[in-house]
């Protein structure tokens, strides 16, 4: 089998459900730690985490070539960051819900099909995710698998056969290079765990401009707030075509509108002062994750718990890895890399980021309350008041898009 078409028989089902998104389970880990730190002193919540993640531990992932780690997150400079993959493993509990994608011919292998690259800053601490298309096209590096055996290079693939081709370290150094940014921490999980998660939680707050009905998930959700839960969580985060132009970069829209309210709601009082709580969501969050080594240390989870406390809405910031169609393939897209120099040199500045992208009836969701996002001044030779607002802005290229945690945004749904 060529370089070139190594394992690519996996790729035909694009159109069947995908992972929900991988940021549920690392933010319910974090906020753990944060609840045990805040009811219990630093030494407790080591132990009770450590405890949790013994099991976590053993299943760790070495990260090809990664640098040596200081102790404490405060010493990285310009911050640190986690990529975070979403895969399509078909668990016994849940395989049920996925039709053909576990039982036909697209049921072998494991696709990496939500991708996140989650910088937090130092000082002052900011946190960006930034989502990658899985059908984006990049070059797969050369990889060592679990087993220690090395995978040829990939030239041009799409970014979700990378942990097909060699795990959770292909996924990281597929990022990792075509990013150009560091990567200190790593997990993949599996999508069953968005059930119980959103279960224990008592369900995520999202909103329906219009309503969706997509028949490909079952997804049947009339317009307006709903608090969705279980089965019906799942079905939101994978419909592709109830929402926008039925593409793969609207349904990261919707993604992110939960991710947003997900992150809303663990960082809360309702939930941080509710120890049982987050006891429950961390061990159904352990049994669906694969750290890398450096994450599977229980106190660094505490030191990123506590550095993430305090940030502010919106300085929580979601955006879409910026794409243009593939001149191969006008199913595919590749890299914009003008704007992604320009999305990473802010984000390296540790600049406030404003997204300037007006979304259209093709764009998975619409903004309603714009929040705090567009306060910040948007000519760059406009003196701001610096009682009032950072002295460090950058407002994006339009052809990126996202929000932040201080906008409200609601799905643009369709009925298919």
């Amino acid at each position: 089998m060529s370089k070139s078409t190594r394992r690519r028989r996996t790729i035909a089902r694009h159109g069947q459900l995908r992972t929900p998104g991988p940021i549920s389970q690392l933010l319910t880990f974090i906020a753990i730690g944060l609840s045990v730190v805040l009811v219990s002193g630093i030494a407790v919540a080591g132990y009770v985490i450590y405890d949790l993640t013994s099991t976590v531990s053993a299943n760790a992932v070495e990260l090809e070539g990664q640098k040596e780690l200081p102790p404490d997150i405060g010493a990285y400079e310009g911050g640190f960051n986690l990529v975070l993959t979403g895969v399509d493993t078909c668990e016994d509990a849940y395989k049920q819900y996925f039709g053909a994608r576990c039982t036909g011919k697209d049921s072998e292998g494991t696709l990496n099909d939500v991708n996140l690259l989650v910088h937090v800053s130092d000082a002052p601490r900011r946190v960006t995710v930034v989502s990658f298309p899985r059908d984006m096209m990049v070059r797969i590096p050369q990889c060592e698998d679990v087993d220690g055996k090395n995978h040829s290079a990939m030239s041009k693939q799409p970014l979700n056969v990378a942990y097909t081709d060699a795990g959770l370290n292909c996924v990281v150094k597929t990022i990792s290079e075509l990013t150009g940014q560091d990567v200190q921490f790593a997990a993949s999980v599996t999508f069953g765990g968005v059930i119980e998660i959103t279960n224990a939680i008592g369900g995520v707050d999202v909103c329906l401009a219009t309503p969706i009905r997509d028949k490909n998930t079952g997804l049947d959700l009339p317009a307006g707030n709903h608090t969705i839960s279980g089965i019906t969580a799942l079905q939101f985060l994978r419909t592709r075509y109830g929402v926008g132009d039925g593409s793969d970069l609207g349904r990261i829209g919707n993604q992110q509108q939960y991710m947003s309210n997900l992150a809303k709601k663990l960082i809360s009082s309702e939930t941080l002062g509710n120890v049982p709580v987050m006891l429950k969501l961390a061990t159904t969050a352990i049994d669906n994750l694969e750290p890398s080594e450096s994450l599977a240390d229980p106190m660094k989870i505490v030191q990123i718990a506590l550095a993430l406390k305090s940030v502010k809405y919106e300085d929580i910031v979601f955006l879409q890895y910026p794409t243009v169609t593939d001149p191969d393939n006008a199913n595919k897209v590749v890299a914009n890399k003008s704007a992604a120099q320009e999305m990473w040199d802010a984000i390296n500045a540790n600049a406030q980021l404003q997204v300037t992208h007006e979304n259209t009836k093709n764009d998975g969701v619409i903004v309603t309350d714009p929040g705090a996002a567009t306060q910040a001044p948007v000519d760059p030779n406009a003196t701001p008041d610096p009682g009032a607002t950072p002295d460090n802005v950058v407002a994006l290229p339009d052809t990126i898009k996202g929000t932040s945690a201080a906008q409200t945004v609601c799905s643009n749904g369709k009925v298919r």
